[in-house]
């Protein structure tokens, strides 16, 4: 029979971090599902925030140190909400499929488009992200070019940042386009092996959102994981 030892967490947890003890908070759902920061009311009822780890664990922001990002290397979403990268073409059925892209609680399938940059700057930025861990890298193998999303036409003028409505109506995404890469990432195991279209894809992303990327997933296991 096992047992469940119940604790004052905030004291737990602030005693641990007077003893020079490390604690690794992890967060549910993504950053643009946030109550008060995501796409409303397309969103969760709690702070999906890195802000959420205070509120939630009764930790004072000056307490957190680093921030590590984990996104993925397309886009995803599940269920209704805006989505201006979305795809509804082959690329779109191809990511989904080969990234088996459906819910882990629902089963829903998720919708898939090219990378929003808008996006995870705005989500960089909103949870003071200190490093990035790019997730799916291999999905995109096979692809002869690449689209990442780096402004949006709004309302008739060109911003590069989230506004608060980005409604298809209001928002247009403006692309660069990226050569692709042809190799199976899955049985690579050191950032020199990887092809030079994902390394310029890469450095792409970490110029943009200022930001170092500092691990690059290549497989659903948790080994076919690269440290850059």
């Amino acid at each position: 029979m096992k047992k469940l030892t119940f604790i004052d967490s905030e004291e737990y947890l602030n005693k641990a971090l007077k003893e020079g003890k490390s604690i690794l908070a992890e967060g549910a759902q993504g950053s643009l599902l946030d109550v008060d920061f995501g796409t409303y009311p397309f969103v969760t009822s709690s702070n999906t925030t890195a802000a959420g780890a205070c509120t939630g664990l009764g930790i004072a922001p000056n307490k957190v140190k680093d921030v590590f990002g984990i996104f993925k290397a397309y886009t995803t979403r599940v269920g209704s909400g805006p989505f201006p990268t979305e795809l509804f073409d082959e690329a779109g059925q191809t990511m989904a499929k080969v990234g088996n892209e459906f819910g882990s609680v629902t089963g829903r399938a998720r919708r898939c488009g090219w990378l929003d940059l808008v996006a995870l700057k705005y989500a960089v930025q909103v949870n003071g992200v200190t490093q990035l861990y790019m997730m799916k890298g291999d999905v995109l193998s096979g692809f002869d070019t690449l689209k990442i999303c780096t402004g949006y036409k709004y309302k008739g003028k060109e911003i590069q940042h989230l506004p608060y409505n980005i409604e298809p109506e209001n928002v247009e995404p403006i692309f660069t386009t990226m050569k692709g890469w042809k190799a199976d990432l899955t049985g690579m195991t050191s950032y020199e092996e990887l092809p030079a279209e994902l390394k310029e894809y890469i450095k792409f992303i970490e110029k943009e959102v200022e930001v170092p990327i500092k691990v690059i997933s290549v497989g659903p296991d948790r080994k076919q994981t690269i440290t850059k």
